[in-house]
């Protein structure tokens, strides 16, 4: 997706501006209307974010994969079918 915005906006949601690109969203820069310039992470800076995401993720799944099941070792009168307590 492609976002223009003008030079005035740009100041004012820079840093959005900025995620969005990360993201690998397009995001051209206009004055008057007339593009002048695209918001571009540089060349590699991309993947190492996009290498820390995925490390991030990895650590929160490994620590829901360490949740105990919920109804282990509990009368399961006390749950419902939804697993929610009663």
């Amino acid at each position: 997706m492609t976002v223009h915005v003008n030079i005035g906006e740009a100041k004012t949601h820079f840093s959005k501006l900025v995620d969005q690109a990360m993201r690998g969203e397009e995001v051209i820069i206009q004055r008057a209307g007339v593009p002048i310039l695209r918001l571009a992470p540089l060349p590699g800076v991309a993947k190492a974010e996009l290498d820390l995401q995925w490390r991030k993720l990895d650590a929160l799944l490994s620590r829901i994969d360490a949740i105990p099941d919920r109804v282990q070792g509990l009368d399961p009168h006390e749950w419902d079918e939804d697993g929610l307590p009663i």
